[in-house]
């Protein structure tokens, strides 16, 4: 009897993998994964009522710091679903369409990020080089124009992803590694030449990550040179204040992709639990950690969160009384 060709141009599902060789703890697994989750969004948003409902913080740091806390929240969101279902509730099957649009929305609020994050560093640069015409150069169109134009980028960028993975073959095993799916995760289970997704795949993180993280750099140096030009000292240390939130922002973004990049390249010996690791550290601590450094950093953040607890507090007392 002639054999049966079990050949598949693309699977109908693909399967997620929590932490290999610890399934048995999912469910506990899952009790910290809830907690970040929660404690991000909740975050997050109260930067953004913070900003709304304080009229004297509708200026363009503020603004460029509302578009990273959206953009946080999108990140939190696109992997909650997969990574919840799989931990709380053991659903490791994804959809191939579902799993293409989740990598198409991980890597593009990824992208944006990096956009934001040099968007913000130029705010800085403006603010401390020309504070007398910030106002004029940062005007509410053009910070418009300017989160248009980050989110044009990133997913137009990204928009070729999806359809690189479809014109692939899969006809061997079709388990992911994480419990979301990345671009890299999904090509290499194809059974076919992925030369033209590594290579596109390479040219859209050096076009991104590469070249915004090195126009940050460029603008600390330019933003140094200004702030050393300040004849008071107590004006210098004011000025360098108000980028310790943002370069605690840069560092938190950029230093797990790079940990991410050498780990892929130097670390394949170790076990697969350090490479998952560090993939959730990529994607989630970010926007874990944006809302703690501007509430920490920035006095009017901070002082908008206790007024809304203060708020929250007493509405408690007099539903209670």
């Amino acid at each position: 009897m002639a054999g049966v060709n079990v050949t598949r141009f693309q699977p109908a599902t693909f399967h997620l993998t929590g932490f290999p060789g610890l399934e048995p703890f999912h469910v506990w697994i899952s009790v910290p994964f809830c907690a970040l989750y929660f404690a991000s969004i909740l975050g997050n948003c109260a930067v953004l009522l913070v900003v709304r409902q304080g009229r004297h913080l509708h200026e363009p740091m503020y603004f460029f710091l509302c578009m990273l806390s959206l953009n946080d929240l999108g990140v939190s969101l696109s992997t909650l679903p997969t990574v919840l279902a799989l931990f709380c509730f053991g659903l490791s099957k994804v959809a191939f369409d579902a799993c293409l649009a989740q990598m198409f929305f991980i890597h593009s609020f990824s992208f944006m990020e990096s956009g934001i994050l040099l968007a913000m560093s130029f705010d800085r640069f403006v603010a401390i080089r020309h504070p007398l015409r910030y106002a004029s150069t940062l005007t509410h169109p053009q910070i418009a124009r300017i989160g248009a134009a980050i989110v044009l980028k990133s997913t137009a960028m990204l928009a070729p992803f999806p359809f690189l993975i479809k014109r692939l073959p899969f006809c061997g095993s079709n388990v992911l590694s994480h419990a979301y799916c990345l671009h890299p995760d999904m090509m290499r289970l194809a059974c076919a030449d992925i030369t033209v997704n590594n290579v596109y795949g390479l040219f859209v993180v050096l076009f991104t990550y590469g070249l915004d993280s090195t126009c940050i750099v460029l603008s600390y140096i330019m933003i140094l040179k200004a702030v050393l030009n300040i004849a008071s000292r107590q004006q210098r240390r004011k000025a360098l204040h108000t980028c310790v939130a943002h370069i605690c922002a840069v560092l938190s973004f950029y230093v797990p992709i790079v940990a991410v990049s050498v780990l892929h390249r130097f670390g394949k010996g170790a076990p697969p639990v350090v490479h998952v690791m560090m993939s959730n550290v990529y994607l989630f601590v970010p926007p874990l950690l944006n809302p703690i450094i501007y509430s920490v950093n920035t006095k009017e953040i901070r002082k908008g969160i206790r007024r809304m607890l203060g708020c929250a507090g007493s509405w408690r007392l007099r539903a209670n009384g």
